[in-house]
């Protein structure tokens, strides 16, 4: 299947490379042309604009976007707009709020062009790994990107089934669901990235308090110099703890236990407070994704041990660089 990407970041690029590596044909487009080279020099067309990447798709269209959430997105949702024929597919791909999906998706169809949104969770090792997909549209306009998504998404892997899923969709088995219509996709992937806050705030109030009972606080008896990089290592093997942030803790402090060239201000990229809007909404109780959420914004004004974990784990899996400025 041939399908155009627009913006090709950290996670735009290997996406590009999984498909044409699963057989696919890509057309690629980012305003940074070095970037668009890249992706072309593993096998893609390379198009020049949005204009030129139009062109170069054979109809029906179907194009990806992987993109910041808000004006870069909607500004090229707009241009796709123009130029876009009844019968086409926008695909958002980026971690956009989804009430803005369905304003997205309302506008586009005054011309019959589709709209599908992907939450997509996988990081910079989703090449290797696949993309854990919820996807948003039409069960129709889905269906037929099925060789893209089937493409993308992890496989069922090592992972033991599930007892009792006899009769349900197996697409989910493989890493990949068709969650409902317009904007439920970005949803659950906004909640998805809320409850992630919340997982790594745990570990890292967990190691900090490791960390400090070498405390010359505490009596001396109670003091313990503890090797933090060999707990974590054998957390990962066992114990109801692990998971993938925990190997990519195990990771981090593996090579630098002090985790010293992390800067501990920690950002938050918008799904974690709009999960907040949303539990307000619904009146559900989040206390602990709304702490983790306040936690991000007190990082900016102190520095710890803790926050600098949360710093190394989002390196770990995102590529989101917050280094102490000249370490690296």
């Amino acid at each position: 299947m041939q399908i155009g990407i627009v913006g090709l970041g950290r996670m735009g690029a290997n996406i590009a490379r999984r498909l044409m590596r699963g057989g696919q044909t890509c057309v690629v487009y980012d305003h940074a042309p070095e970037a668009t080279q890249a992706v072309v020099a593993d096998g893609a067309t390379g198009a020049s604009d949005l204009g030129d990447l139009v062109k170069k798709l054979a109809a029906p269209r179907s194009v990806w976007l992987m993109l910041p959430a808000g004006k870069i997105t909607e500004d090229t949702l707009n241009d796709l707009y123009e130029i876009l024929e009844a019968g086409d597919t926008v695909i958002d791909g980026g971690n956009s709020f989804y009430k803005d999906d369905i304003v997205h998706a309302a506008k586009l169809k005054e011309k019959g062009i589709h709209f599908v949104d992907v939450g997509t969770s996988g990081g910079v090792w989703g090449l290797e790994r696949g993309y854990c997909m919820m996807i948003g549209g039409d069960k129709d306009v889905v269906q037929r990107h099925d060789p893209i998504l089937s493409v993308l998404a992890p496989g069922r892997g090592d992972i033991p089934a599930t007892p009792n899923r006899e009769g349900r969709d197996t697409r989910v088995e493989n890493g990949y669901m068709h969650v409902g219509p317009v904007g439920s996709g970005h949803f659950v992937k906004m909640v998805h990235n809320g409850i992630e806050y919340g997982l790594m705030q745990a570990y890292a109030e967990g190691f900090d308090i490791l960390k400090h009972k070498s405390s010359t606080e505490l009596p001396e008896a109670q003091r313990y110099d503890l090797d933090i990089a060999d707990i974590a290592e054998v957390w990962r093997r066992g114990s109801v703890v692990s998971s993938w942030l925990l190997d990519l803790t195990a990771g981090a402090l593996a090579g630098n236990s002090t985790l010293d060239k992390y800067s501990a201000e920690v950002a938050d990229s918008g799904e974690g407070r709009w999960t907040i809007e949303a539990a307000i909404e619904e009146a559900v109780p989040a206390q602990v994704l709304s702490a983790a959420l306040y936690s991000r914004f007190r990082s900016r004004e102190e520095n710890s041990f803790a926050d600098r974990m949360l710093s190394a784990m989002r390196f770990g899996f995102g590529g989101h660089k917050e280094f102490t400025p000249g370490l690296k």
